[in-house]
């Protein structure tokens, strides 16, 4: 179930400005209700700003009356077209067994064509290490001679965007430009 943004916020505004149930409110933000009520009792949240739902478009305010009127209704959070934040993993990125020799692979076409990527964007792009990088890059990596560089995409080791991405970053501070399409004229 979607929660509403800043959770807390949200049920210090609830518990302050409407006649909500504890578990109503502890329904919509995802909370528990001692966890609500201890909120109510200025046990928890102190110093929390309370952050108004209606304001934000998060619930309307017909929906509020409704649910006040009747304690057995639950809140339903307003659907909106925002894009909802994705999560990034921490920590280091988990390359599975049956990858992980592709990386050599990855490394030389990445050095072979955006030679403008630091070894620190290839760690976090590809999940390696810098004597890796450097062992590949100076042709003595244990397993140069069966290193052909291939695409780190189709081998699965990063998205297209992500590479784009690292790519879009490491130019300007390289000094390099992207590369520019024109149509020539027929007529010259």
């Amino acid at each position: 179930m979607a929660l509403p943004l800043m959770p807390k916020a949200t049920a210090v505004w609830l518990v302050e400005n409407t006649a909500l149930t504890f578990e109503q409110i502890a329904d919509f933000c995802g909370l528990h209700p001692l966890e609500v009520q201890a909120i109510a009792d200025g046990e928890v949240a102190t110093g929390i700003v309370g952050l108004d739902p209606v304001a934000n478009g998060q619930v309307s305010q017909s929906e509020l009356e409704r649910c006040e009127a009747d304690a057995d209704l639950r809140l339903k959070l307003n659907i909106t077209d925002y894009p909802q934040p994705r999560q990034k993993p921490k920590g280091a990125r988990y390359t599975p067994v049956s990858k992980r020799q592709d990386r050599p692979d990855a490394i030389a076409w990445i050095l072979k064509h955006h030679p403008e990527l630091t070894d620190s964007q290839l760690c976090k792009l590809i999940g390696t290490t810098k004597p890796t990088i450097q062992s590949v890059r100076e042709k003595t990596h244990w397993n140069a001679t069966n290193i052909k560089p291939r695409n780190p995409v189709t081998l699965g080791l990063c998205t297209e965007m992500d590479l784009e991405k690292a790519v879009a970053l490491a130019r300007p501070r390289a000094g390099t430009v992207a590369p520019q399409y024109v149509e020539h004229d027929e007529e010259a």
